[in-house]
Formats: structure tokens, sequence, C-alpha cells
């Protein structure tokens, strides 16, 4: 009987290993298959707003553990009498990416419950109705009904969120809920690069720029995480140039540059616009000048070589004449004196890059042809027609003057005009004729009138000529108040579809770590750099900036009479010159 019984237990165990082993077998065959996100429960912080017989609210702000049970004690109970109904409107402190998990209590009977959920990155977003001042469930589902188990727990889809506002449905009924979190989902990956100086403002203005891109590094580097859940490659500069001083080399951008390429076969467009085409090229420069890789840019040569020749196929004469979407940013969408500068400028910068990529690539021909198609380009001068937009590309181009652009354009009115796209190449033309302080300065501004909103990410755009009575987006709208979400934006993001965490507008924290901390790259591959810190009115700043090396450590302050005194520490294999 013993030896039948072990015979047994041997074949039992050998079962289990065998299947075990096939289990393992099975991930290690999948790998490209395991998400790289990181799953977070975030509670709310506090109770923004409640309607109705709701009681004990704020438990829902204690931490638990995501399991129901049968004991009710901790409960916040709607209770709806009639028809009328009970709501609670949470914050959960901060913008993110990822549903929403409600756990349950234990009521009379165990049918389920219907409740309807509003997910919004404002309080009146979160308050409002499908069709209410814009209000969308467009690229994610922000809005809708759905039931709840009795002692269980249900979650939601994704969107991009900081708000929920919870309205329980049934009549004559009673609703437990043990608990209501956020599942934050992100990339896990440590903030390599940090800045800090002696003005609190920029810091935050720079922290929160690090996070807007962070939070749209999901599967692929998105542009929106409400809206726009798309990869919009010419979006994507500004957000990989933080990439590139925030966490320095991640593989969502080439997976997302690689997918772009990929869904785009010539002649089309990227996007179905000509820029963003060119975007893709210069990216791909930056890319390799700050990582290096010669083997992932080898890559590239078949679709570059020939995206070169469609490039130069629209040029009439010396002037750009590109189809597809004639596109720079939406504020600049109705000007078409601006968008041709825009274009010229474009082309030509996008032709410069393609040379310089193609001699890292020994590829003579396609060098040759990007050069002398710039030459001929450089004759024609376009009017930038009091654009910022134009005369920031037409400065970096070397197709104005900078002091011109500046004196003629970029000063006018400070940070009116401004957008929150281009407005990081008009920082970069304001840097390049020497404006760093008036540019920190409209960081300040500009940027900085969002967080005084309540924003923790920085939005699609924003307009200074919308603050005036405009109330926070972290409280309710009272009545004679301006509805900083609901009553603004225009094109595609009219009311509350408008984003309020675009990747797009966090150059400033790309801009300062390169000109106020002082880091840019001197040479090709990412292994030497410049520092040429410009503290403008700042006593110090100091911080961090990733290499593939390790960080280099930096920190500037002024002394007594205004010399800025540095101490630079870089890791080995990393070369600092002048």
């Amino acid at each position: 009987m013993k030896s039948r019984f072990l015979l047994l237990s041997s074949i039992v165990l050998s079962s289990f290993l065998s299947v075990n082993s096939i289990a393992q077998h099975r991930l290690s065959d999948n790998k490209e298959h395991i998400s790289p996100l990181t799953r977070e429960y975030i509670y709310p912080t506090r109770i923004v707003w409640s309607e109705g017989d709701v009681l004990q609210a704020q438990n829902l702000l204690n931490e638990g553990d995501g399991q129901a049970n049968l004991t009710n004690t901790h409960s916040v109970i709607l209770k709806n009498t009639g028809k009328a109904t009970s709501s609670i409107l949470v914050d959960f402190g901060k913008e993110l990416n990822g549903s929403v998990e409600i756990v349950t209590g234990m009521w009379a009977g165990n049918a389920a419950r219907n409740i309807r959920i509003r997910m919004g990155e404002s309080v009146s977003e979160a308050m409002s109705d499908i069709g209410e001042k814009g209000a969308t469930n467009d690229h994610a589902m922000r809005d809708f009904t759905m039931k709840l188990p009795w002692l269980g727990k249900n979650q939601t889809g994704e969107s991009g969120f900081r708000f929920a506002r919870i309205d329980f449905l049934d009549a004559d009924a009673e609703l437990h809920l043990r608990e209501l979190r956020a599942i934050a989902t992100y990339r896990d990956i440590p903030y390599l690069g940090t800045f800090k100086s002696s003005d609190e403002r920029l810091n935050k203005i720079w922290d929160v720029g690090a996070y807007t891109v962070h939070v749209n590094m999901q599967d692929f580097l998105w542009d929106g995480i409400k809206r726009d859940r798309l990869v919009w490659v010419g979006d994507l500069h500004p957000e990989v140039s933080t990439i590139n001083a925030v966490f320095g080399y991640n593989e969502v951008v080439p997976k997302s540059l690689d997918l772009a390429r990929d869904a785009t076969p010539l002649p089309g467009w990227m996007s179905g616009i000509s820029t963003y085409s060119m975007w893709w090229i210069i990216i791909h420069y930056d890319w390799y000048m700050q990582h290096g890789n010669l083997a992932y840019l080898e890559e590239q040569k078949p679709y570059l070589q020939n995206l070169v020749k469609q490039i130069i196929s629209k040029i009439d004469g010396n002037k750009e004449s590109m189809d597809g979407t004639r596109f720079l940013d939406w504020p600049s969408s109705e000007d078409p004196l601006a968008i041709h500068a825009g274009l010229q400028s474009m082309t030509i910068l996008s032709l410069e890059k393609a040379a310089l990529i193609s001699e890292f690539l020994k590829d003579e021909e396609t060098k040759k042809l990007c050069e002398e198609t710039v030459l001929n380009l450089r004759k024609h001068l376009p009017e930038h027609n009091q654009s910022k937009q134009a005369a920031a590309l037409l400065s970096l181009s070397d197709m104005m003057d900078p002091m011109q652009a500046y004196n003629e354009v970029l000063s006018v009115g400070g940070a009116k005009n401004f957008s929150t796209f281009y407005g990081y190449y008009m920082l970069q033309a304001m840097a390049k004729a020497g404006k760093y302080d008036e540019a920190i300065q409209i960081i300040s501004t500009y940027w900085g009138a969002m967080l005084d909103l309540g924003a923790t990410t920085f939005w699609e755009d924003f307009n200074m000529e919308w603050l005036p009575n405009a109330t926070r987006i972290d409280e309710p709208v009272p009545a004679g108040k301006v509805d900083i979400h609901g009553d603004f934006g225009a094109y595609c993001y009219v009311g509350h579809r408008h984003s309020l965490s675009h990747g797009w507008a966090s150059g400033p924290t790309a801009w300062l770590s390169e000109h106020v901390l002082g880091v840019q790259l001197a040479e090709p591959g990412g292994t030497k750099y410049r520092i040429k810190p410009n503290l403008g009115h700042l006593d110090f700043v100091e911080g961090t900036f990733p290499t593939k090396f390790g960080v280099i450590e930096i920190k500037h302050s002024k002394n007594a009479n205004g010399k800025v005194i540095s101490k630079i520490k870089a890791p080995r294999g990393i070369k600092i010159v002048k």
C-alpha cells in the first residue's frame, strides 16, 4: 500500500513539475508580450463634493487592501430614497493614466448595483455630461454606467484623469463602498536628470514638465493620456528632448519612431503631415547624438533615403510646396504665410539633419543631395507675418537674424501668443539671441500660470487671455466665474475635449537643463558635453543630467561679485570640453 502511495505521489509531482516547466518555457518564449508598465494604487486625497444621502464619506480617503470582507463598519454608504440619487466626487491629487477600481461591501440582498462614473482632468469635466462644453468619450471611455457586485470589486477601462464622480443610480437602495482607488499605469523608471535653482516656481515647472512626459510614456509614447492616446511624431520632438534630459535612454522612443515608420509607407506623410515626417528625421538625429547607437541608425537608412527624395520632390524652384496637411501647431493653423515660412524652415532643418545622419552612415550621395537642396532653399526668405512660430523656426534655421527675430516678433507682448507646443522653439530662438533671463521669465509667466490654476501636468494649449476671472481646475466653478477648462479651446480641443496632460508642452524642462543648467552635447554619441550655464536672475542652479555612463553632477552658484562658480563631476567615460 505504501509503495503505491509513493508511486502516485511521484507521478503527481512529476506532472506538476512538467506543467510548471511548460509554463516557464511559454513565458520565456513570449517576453515581447510582457507589459513594461507598472500598476500602482492611488487613493483619493480629498472629497471635493457630494450630493444626496452619503454617509461616512471621509472613509474613502483611507488606504485599504483591495479586498472585500464581511466587516462593514468602514464602508461609505450611498443611500437612495425613491428616485433621488446620491453622488460623490473625489480628487486623486494628480493627473494620472489608469483606471478606477471600486471595492464593495455588504448590503441587504446580493443584487448588483448600478452606478455612473465620470472621470475628469478637471472638476468641471468630471461634473459634465457627454456633449456639454465639449465633453467626450473620444480615445478613452471616461463617462459610462457599470455594475458593481455585492462583496466584490470592479474596474473601469483606462483614461487620463485626476477626478472621479460616482452617481448611485438604483432607486430605494443602498450602495456600500469599502474602497475607491485609482490604478495608475506607468513605466517605473528613475528620474536620473534633476533641476533645482533659487527659484522654486521654476523648479516646479521643471518637475511638472518631466512628469507630463513620464505619464505619457505608456506602451508607446503618447501625446495625451485622455485624448490623443496616439503616436504623433511631431509632438514627440519636445517629449524626446525631455526624455533625454530626465530619463536618458528609454526603449519607448525607438519603439514609437519605428511604429510611425512602419505605419507610414512612402509616399505617405507621418500622421498625414509633411512636417511630422521631417520631425522624424530630426528626432533620429537628436537620438543618435545623445545615445550613439549606429546599428539602430543603420536600420533607418532605406526609409530615410527615400523620405529625403520625397521631401525634395515637393520643392518648387527654391520654395517648399508640401502637400498633405500643412501644419506647424494649432494656433498658427489659419495663417498661411506663417505656415509657409515654418515649412520652408522645417525643410531646411530636416535636410540639414538628414545630411549629418548620412555622414554618420557614410552615404555621400544622400548627404550631397541634402546639402545642395538646402543651399537652393536658402535663396528664398519667406515672410513671418508676425507669427512667433514662424519667427522662431526662421531663426533656428538661420534664415533670420536671432536678434531681429527676438526684437521684431518674439519679445512682442511677452508671453502673449505663445503656445504649449511651439513655445519650446520660441524659447530656443530666444536662447539663440542670448535672451536667457527673458526666456526664464516667459517660462515662469506662461507655464507657471497653468500651475496657478491647479495643473499637475501641462496642457495641450493655453492662452494668457483665458486668465481673467478663471476658476482653478481643482474647484467647482461658481456662478459668475470662468470655467478655464470648459469655456475655452479651439480646433480639435474645444472645451472639455481639451487635453490637460499633453507631452508636447514639456519643453521648459528640456530647455532649462540645456540652457540654465547648461548641458549641451559637444559631439555625436553622447560621450562629450559642454557645460555653459546661463543663470539670469538666479543665485544658483544645481542638478544632474543622464548619460550612457551615468549622471553628470553639476552646481553653479554666483559669488559676491556675480561671477558664476561651477562644480562639475562627470562619470568615467564622459568628457567635459570647453
